[in-house]
C-alpha cells in the first residue's frame, strides 16, 4: 500500500474516521462493503458512505481503483500515522504542545488503569534505554 508521507491535508472528521477503521482493517473494498460494515450500527445508508469516500479522496486520505462498474477503495495513510498526527495535534491544541499535562489530566479523571500505567512504565524504560 502506497502511503502519504504526512497525513491527509485536511482534518478527517468523526464520521470519516469510521470509514477509515474500515479501510485500514480490510481493502481494497467497495462502497457496498464499507455500508455493510457500518451501516447498520449508525444508521446510515450506501449514499452517506459515497458522501463520506468522496470527501476522503477529496482530501487525498482515500484512493480509488475501478473494477468493472464499481471503484474499490484503499487508505492512502496508515493507521499509525494518522495517530500520530492527530495525537501531536490533541498535545498541541490542548496542552501546549507538552505530554505531561496530558498524562496529568487523564490520571486526575481516572481515566488510566493500572494496566494503562503499566504500559506507560514500560514504554517510558524503553525509551530511556
Amino acid at each position: 500500500m502506497a502511503t502519504r508521507s504526512n497525513g491527509p491535508g485536511e482534518r478527517i472528521s468523526e464520521a470519516e474516521h469510521a470509514v477509515m477503521e474500515v479501510l485500514w482493517d480490510r481493502s481494497p473494498i467497495s462502497a457496498a462493503e464499507v455500508c455493510e460494515a457500518i451501516c447498520a450500527d449508525r444508521d446510515w445508508s450506501i449514499p452517506t458512505v459515497k458522501t463520506l469516500l468522496s470527501r476522503l479522496v477529496q482530501k487525498e486520505a482515500v484512493g480509488t481503483e475501478p473494477q468493472g462498474r464499481k471503484f474499490l477503495y484503499r487508505p492512502l495513510i496508515a493507521r499509525s500515522e494518522y495517530v500520530g498526527v492527530e495525537s501531536r495535534r490533541l498535545v498541541n491544541r490542548l496542552f501546549g504542545g507538552r505530554a505531561a499535562p496530558l498524562f496529568a489530566q487523564l490520571a486526575e479523571s481516572e481515566a488510566l488503569t493500572d494496566d494503562d500505567l503499566t504500559e506507560i512504565e514500560a514504554l517510558l524504560r524503553e525509551m530511556r534505554k
